[in-house]
């Protein structure tokens, strides 16, 4: 039996040709680099491994212009990773685009959910970063 309090909701994803993509993922994995101050930690609280919390971020700062995230190596204090002001502005933009995606359909959102049978049990999904 499917929990009733779960709501519906869009997921956004964007593809860029001739493959990359943007999604919740990675924009989740950028809020936890600047949680943190690191990639290694972002990637841990997350389950995945430093290597691919890594790809990801490599991956987002060959996406566009400008870098999303920059690294610093060891030293006295240890590396660490930090938003550049792109990474700051690309979260907020694509949170912006969530919450209007999920206004534009909101309606269709009410009606499914309205004709949604709640008495279907479906397994849960495993989400990769995008």
């Amino acid at each position: 039996m499917r929990d009733t309090d779960e709501e519906l909701r869009p997921i956004l994803r964007i593809d860029f040709p001739p493959g990359e993509r943007l999604g919740r993922g990675k924009i989740m994995l950028l809020e936890l680099i600047r949680e943190t101050g690191s990639i290694s930690a972002a990637g841990r609280a997350m389950d995945m491994s430093y290597r691919r919390a890594w790809l990801l971020v490599d991956a987002l700062n060959r996406m566009f212009k400008e870098p999303s995230v920059e690294s610093q190596r060891g030293g006295k204090q240890g590396g660490g990773a930090v938003l550049t002001a792109f990474g700051e502005t690309l979260i907020a933009r694509f949170r912006a685009m969530e919450a209007k995606a999920r206004a534009a359909i909101e309606d269709d959102l009410h009606w499914l959910e309205a004709m949604r049978d709640r008495n279907t049990a479906f397994p849960k999904e495993t989400i990769s970063p995008e």
